[in-house]
């Protein structure tokens, strides 16, 4: 009778450790998933935009991958730079307000091709001359391949006299490394070792 009762004290044992060791298991597996889940969570949380609408209602926008966005914003940085450089009106200070924010998107070769021009007196003539000249982009076609990004601007310029209008062929190339957003460069790329490969004229149409 006292060997059962032993024996019965030893299953009981066994039993609890058996039942204490799947609890701590279930406990560990309950934790693991509280765990897992809100690391998810707060992921999720990450890849959201909270905007405040005039400060009174809030919108959630899904923000996606920066590098989906990346190439579309070269392309725009490209063409924006080449809007303000060469759009020119017959003002001296339209031209410099221009250029300027023109420079906070490029490097020194920009500013080098721009004194180029200014040592030739064509920013003079085209106040004295009371010209306009505008640009068409037609594409802007780069590399993503490689680091530095290659770019190539194919374009097209209108210069438009009281008599005239000259439309000129625009070719430049380049290169883009990514740098800091700011308010003047919300792109965040620097345009490096500009350079004009054509610029001709191909039509003139009296006025």
């Amino acid at each position: 009778m006292e060997f059962k009762t032993l024996r019965n004290i030893e299953s009981s044992f066994k039993q609890i450790r058996l039942f204490t060791f799947v609890f701590a298991v279930l406990c560990f597996g309950v934790v693991g998933v509280v765990v897992f889940k809100s690391y998810q969570f707060a992921e999720e949380q990450r890849q959201k935009i909270y905007v405040l609408d005039n400060g009174k209602s809030l919108m959630v926008a899904l923000s996606q991958d920066m590098s989906i966005n990346r190439p579309v914003e070269a392309r725009e940085h490209v063409r924006r730079f080449h809007e303000l450089f060469f759009t020119i009106a017959p003002d001296k200070n339209a031209i410099e307000s221009n250029v300027k924010r023109a420079f906070n998107l490029a490097d020194q070769s920009a500013f080098n091709y721009y004194k180029d021009l200014h040592e030739k007196d064509y920013y003079n003539r085209i106040i004295s001359g009371n010209i306009q000249q505008r640009i068409e982009i037609d594409s802007v076609v780069a590399n993503f391949n490689s680091y530095p990004y290659g770019v190539k601007t194919y374009a097209r310029q209108f210069i438009i006299r009281s008599s005239n209008l000259t439309i000129r062929n625009l070719v430049t190339d380049c290169s883009l490394v990514n740098s800091v957003r700011s308010d003047s460069n919300p792109q965040g790329f620097t345009i490096e070792k500009f350079n004009v490969i054509e610029n001709r004229d191909i039509e003139t149409v009296e006025r």
